[in-house]
């Protein structure tokens, strides 16, 4: 077993991560699950990155997560006489539909959905929030606004219109090219952006029917104002908190973090948390204190992964700033005061005999100080059981379908093995213990407790506990 920690390294693909060669170095040094941003690069680069990693996959025999993010929505202001333009503050600045170029006083803003869902008062952020415009007056073709933080606005930046639900489905054309091709690709997550309503997962589910898990990327302040329901919806979440920190006060994201993560926790759903985590090693080999407290807060959390963009897709450090991350969790969760932090929250049972079980593997295995929970699980809800109460033994996921390993890569404290499902108890037991010990999991005299469910092979029917001696 390469790495014993139970949070997991979400690393993403771009031109510094390409070859064959660097993805595998990527994965020595821990990284668990690839990302392919699909805001950049070609199918054929992504084609290219994902034959790699399922190589890396092949001669490891670990099943390893491949997440395609859609781009979703990029709302932009047009082109401007010279490229840019100065904005004064208290100016009026007129956004339109009008192709023209733009100058000081006007520029194109080619979503009429905007406009639409905009009232008198509406705060307009461009440039990642650097300008800040007021609505004074709208129509069905135009904002009239004026400038309350000033800057220079250059060619085709981003806009963003916080606390407005804009009439926009979460994927584009080209999102629904993207996805038709990453499930034909073989994506095992599909991380979906610009979610604003629980209806937007329900789109999504339609056209992904069952060919990937969702993973709902929370980065609109709507969303926050219905978590419970997209959690409900999705399979995963992603705290987005890039564009999430751009429509919310800075100060607001720690708290949203928090309470998305432990909003995942309680329904069972694995959580990555995502942006900005080592970004001084996109340029720097070493990352600032701030940064390393940063991912050790989200692992003291319970989140279940946490994720590396620029740092290891275009930075000129990506293998060291996995390395980095493997060595933080490491030893956020070696810290004698790190379970106290995780079990300050425990996720409420639910009545069912499935839950039981597994509760009761957890405590019975802290009390024998077992080597390990064994689960046995066909599509994984056993495993995503076992990972929500975050037990203090490490978890060996026998899993009967690749697909289904491949997705609980990114489960907290899973070791997700493929094998045949057991035809008895015996034979059960039996294959238990030896993939323990071929792991690393399990030394000669240690315990271990399984669930499974009877009658073997049946989805979702936990019934049963066996307490086992590695001999």
């Amino acid at each position: 077993m390469r790495h014993r920690r139970a949070a997991k390294i979400l690393a993403t693909l771009g031109p510094a991560s390409s070859t064959p060669e660097q993805i595998r170095a990527l994965f020595d040094a821990g990284a668990d699950a690839f990302r392919f941003n699909f805001s950049h690069g070609t199918h054929i680069d992504h084609a290219r990155r994902y034959r790699a990693v399922r190589e890396v996959e092949m001669a490891s025999g670990r099943p390893i997560a491949a997440i395609m993010d859609l781009q979703g929505p990029k709302l932009r202001v047009g082109r401007f006489e010279g490229g840019s333009t100065q904005l004064q503050p208290g100016n009026r600045f007129r956004l339109d539909l009008d192709q023209a170029m733009g100058s000081d006083e006007r520029v194109c803003l080619p979503h009429p959905e905007i406009f639409k869902a905009v009232r008198a008062g509406t705060e307009l952020l461009l440039d990642d929030g650097r300008i800040r415009l007021t609505v004074i007056e709208r129509g069905k073709d135009f904002a009239l606004t004026e400038v309350m933080v000033a800057g220079r606005l250059s060619d085709m930046k981003g806009v963003n219109v916080p606390n407005v639900v804009l009439p926009l489905s979460p994927l584009t054309d080209k999102d629904r090219r993207d996805l038709q091709f990453g499930l034909d690709l073989g994506a095992d997550w599909v991380a979906l952006s610009f979610v604003q309503r629980p209806e937007d997962v329900a789109e999504a589910r339609k056209l992904i029917g069952g060919r990937a898990a969702i993973m709902v990327k929370i980065e609109k302040p709507a969303a926050i104002d219905h978590l419970d329901e997209i959690i409900d919806l999705a399979d995963g979440i992603m705290v987005a908190r890039g564009d999430l920190g751009v429509e919310m006060p800075p100060e607001e994201v720690p708290r949203l973090q928090k309470q998305i993560v432990r909003a995942s926790r309680e329904a069972g759903k694995p959580v990555v948390v995502a942006t900005q985590m080592l970004e001084s090693m996109i340029s720097a080999p070493a990352p600032t204190r701030a940064e390393a407290s940063d991912v050790a807060t989200a692992v003291y959390d319970g989140a279940d992964a946490v994720m590396l963009s620029a740092e290891t897709a275009s930075g000129s450090y990506p293998i060291e700033a996995v390395e980095m991350m493997d060595r933080i969790i490491d030893r956020t969760e070696s810290d004698p005061l790190y379970r106290s932090y995780l079990e300050a929250y425990h996720a409420e049972a639910q009545q069912t005999t499935a839950d039981a079980i597994t509760v009761a593997a957890r405590q019975v295995a802290s009390t024998i100080r077992a080597a390990a929970i064994v689960t046995y699980t066909t599509t994984g809800s056993t495993a995503l059981r076992a990972a929500r109460s975050r037990p203090d033994r490490p978890i060996l996921g026998l899993i009967t379908r690749l697909p289904a390993a491949r997705r609980l890569a990114l489960l907290w404290g899973l070791y997700p093995v493929v094998c045949e499902d057991a035809h008895d108890m015996d034979e059960m037991v039996e294959r238990a213990v030896q993939l323990a010990k071929d792991t690393g999991l399990a030394a000669r005299n240690s315990s271990l407790v399984i669930t499974a469910g009877m009658p073997f092979g049946t989805p979702g029917a936990t019934n049963l506990l066996r307490i086992a001696w590695v001999s």
